[in-house]
């Protein structure tokens, strides 16, 4: 049975050289340093060719494709194998960024059993930065050594002639008829959705079985497989099946008292795989390697699902101009583009055999519309949270210090999350941009200092600055959503005037602007209790309705974030 995290990695690793195709591959989430680099150096022991990938690799690089200089020069299409052709262990740095599309096109290759082996190195920084589940599902191995100190780590043996005999026993190791219902019934119990896990977990238990010199799998075997496989997989604290009622009937004799040498026989008896069910006794192995911090990390992963990868990243933008290189498309040159010249003579290199037969001009290279490719490029724009505080009224300085205090624990996470802050207050007659879009801490500690609070509700005027303050930071390229935070009804109109029917109908049409112009928004209602009028102002919004009385910076600061991440 595996003891300590150091030793599961050894474990593993030996397992994947004996099956590294049986068993998909590695997810090592750990950061750039000695600790992952004493993993990496073990990685020639395995018996495929070592070859290195990158998150933004291209369909050619991965699939193969023309040569393009040799086809020029000779005449003839001349074909240059991909990646993907050949058996390999491919080693993905930085595997938080994949995208879901090199994440769908390594599946894919490793479900058509072409017998690669993925080891991906999951350097993020953040609970939401991981490895996309279309990989994590695949790869047997789980290891996270983010928290494991050098002082704990060694040199990793490898033997190479034990794991050549290990390959070659491995095709006789067998497990017993009712392993895989076990391990699937255990997977069951934690919370584990995939088929694939109790299947990955079996064939790792051959692996070991064939590492150990036995030609068939034992509890040890199982044990360690559980720890390496199903474990870190769990998305919930397995709970104790109701035990059956094992009372005797009251009218039945109780059963003998077993004499002290059938007992003693039994107790030795109850050691063996047949006589203690398999099921308790690879729950207690998973238990015993089940991460403290589960919970938490099932909620980073769930608010991960919620807002579709990784948090605080703003609008995805294409264009032709700027940003991270991404597939050149077909495309005409009269809009302006930028033409991609070796990805359209790529295009046209196939057709010149017959465009040369069909042409009656003579040229040595025939390149046609059809074949041009334009360049494009993907930015993602940061994401501005403006935040339009009421600042009127009796309880302004109460609403407007947890609003500061709100604004301070966002920005503390900017740098993180990519995020800026705005802040703009309504009060008296008209409503004013306190914080231009910022990431400084310092900045808005001390513009936020001594914030005025009293008077009328000019809510039109705020939503104004804020729609006005969205167009501006759209235009240089940021993503805005607007917070409302307020606890009346608008009772200011846009003129200054105190009417509160106009002040309503004012509010209503700056709204429906931010509506129309598409940016997103909340509102949230910090009044003693929910205010119909301002549900009314979030439908006209299109926006989430939150209503938290006497909120605090923090129960505020979640809801945002929680509405943010939805």
């Amino acid at each position: 049975m595996p003891d300590g995290i150091w030793t599961r990695v050894e474990i593993g690793l030996n397992a994947l050289a004996v099956d590294p195709a049986g068993l998909g591959g590695l997810w090592l989430r750990a950061r750039s340093g000695p600790v992952r680099d004493r993993v990496i150096e073990a990685l020639p022991a395995l018996p495929l060719p070592l070859k290195r990938l990158h998150p933004s690799i291209g369909d050619e690089q991965l699939f193969g494709g023309i040569d393009l200089t040799a086809t020029l020069s000779s005449g003839k299409l001349v074909e240059r194998a991909g990646i993907l052709a050949e058996p390999a262990i491919l080693v993905l740095p930085m595997a938080e960024r994949t995208q879901p599309g090199l994440a769908a096109r390594l599946a894919g290759a490793m479900d058509q059993g072409s017998g690669h082996c993925l080891i991906a190195m999951d350097e993020g920084a953040e609970p939401q930065e991981t490895l996309p589940a279309a990989l994590t599902d695949r790869l047997a191995l789980h290891l996270d050594l983010d928290a494991l100190p050098w002082g704990q780590t060694e040199r990793i043996a490898m033997d190479t002639e034990a794991l050549a005999a290990a390959r070659a026993r491995l095709p006789g190791v067998r497990a017993g008829t009712s392993v895989l219902e076990d391990l699937t019934v255990l997977a069951v119990r934690l919370g584990i959705d995939s088929l694939r896990a109790p299947m990955l977990a079996l064939k790792a238990a051959k692996a070991l079985a064939a590492l150990a010199g036995n030609d068939e799998v034992d509890q040890d075997d199982l044990t360690a497989a559980v720890q390496l496989v199903l474990a870190p997989r769990a998305t919930q604290f397995p709970e104790e099946e109701p035990a059956e009622d094992d009372q005797p009937p009251q009218d039945d004799p109780p059963p003998p008292e077993p004499e002290q040498g059938d007992k003693d026989q039994d107790e030795g008896e109850s050691q063996s795989l047949d006589e203690l069910p398999l099921q308790d006794i690879l729950l207690e192995a998973a238990k015993a390697t089940l991460p403290a911090d589960l919970l938490a990390n099932l909620a980073a992963q769930k608010a991960q699902r919620a807002g579709g990868g990784i948090s605080g990243a703003g609008a995805k933008r294409k264009g032709n101009r700027r940003g991270r290189p991404i597939p050149a498309r077909r495309g005409r040159l009269d809009t302006g583009a930028r033409l991609d010249v070796i990805s359209t003579l790529r295009a046209a290199a196939p057709w010149q055999t017959i465009r040369k037969r069909e042409s009656s001009f003579e040229r040595s290279l025939h390149i046609r519309t059809d074949d041009f490719r334009i360049k494009r490029f993907e930015e993602k724009s940061d994401r501005l949270l403006i935040f339009v505080v009421d600042a009127s009224g009796s309880a302004a300085m109460t609403r407007l210090a947890e609003a500061k205090g709100a604004v301070e624990l966002l920005l503390a996470e900017a740098y993180a999350r990519r995020d800026h802050v705005a802040l703009v207050a309504f009060r008296g007659e008209a409503a004013e941009l306190l914080l231009p879009p910022t990431r400084s801490l310092v900045q808005t500690k001390r513009r936020l200092a001594a914030l005025p609070g009293g008077g009328g509700t000019p809510l039109a005027a705020g939503l104004k600055t804020a729609l006005e303050l969205a167009i501006q930071s759209k235009g240089r390229g940021m993503t805005p959503t607007v917070a409302l935070l307020t606890d009346g009804r608008a009772n200011i109109a846009l003129d200054g005037t105190a009417n509160r029917t106009l002040a309503a109908e004012d509010a209503t049409r700056m709204a429906t602007a931010l509506r129309v112009n598409g940016y997103p928004a909340m509102v949230i209602d910090m009044g003693q209790r929910p205010e119909r009028s301002l549900k009314a102002l979030a439908e006209t919004l299109g926006a989430p309705y939150i209503p938290l009385p006497r909120a605090d910076a923090n129960r505020l600061s979640t809801a945002v974030s929680a509405a943010l991440d939805a």
